[in-house]
């Protein structure tokens, strides 16, 4: 088997495949939807609102995604929740959040329902 990698479009963890053996050092997204949707500038600006917000924010306070949609798009910011979300995954795969539900660090591969995010 080979290391654990991470989608550089949605930030979960990718599961190696037998099937990637020959190549597995190029594969770089979970999944064909992910290979096409690739990382937009509203995700970089999604990004960019998360870092912001906790920057804002007291040392272990935490923000939900939805602040991040919200300060990107006002007026429209619902589409943006799961693009939010993918945004907060690649932030903990970078080493810069942490996600959290009920004040406990989850893994962001499997977290389900409402999440918190906090500087690492």
């Amino acid at each position: 088997m080979g290391d654990e990698r991470v989608c550089v479009a949605c930030g979960r963890t990718i599961a190696w495949r037998k099937k990637w053996a020959a190549n597995w050092d190029e594969v770089r997204y979970c999944s064909d939807a992910c290979r096409r949707r690739t990382v937009r500038p509203v995700d970089r600006a999604l990004e960019e609102a998360i870092v912001e917000l906790l920057a804002r924010r007291a040392t272990g306070a935490t923000i939900c995604p939805s602040e991040a949609a919200r300060l990107v798009a006002p007026d429209d910011w619902r589409p943006l929740m799961e693009p939010a979300r993918r945004a907060a995954r690649r932030l903990v795969a970078a080493g810069q959040v942490e996600i959290t539900q009920g004040g406990r660090v989850v893994d962001p591969s499997t977290a389900k329902g409402p999440i918190r995010v906090r500087r690492k």
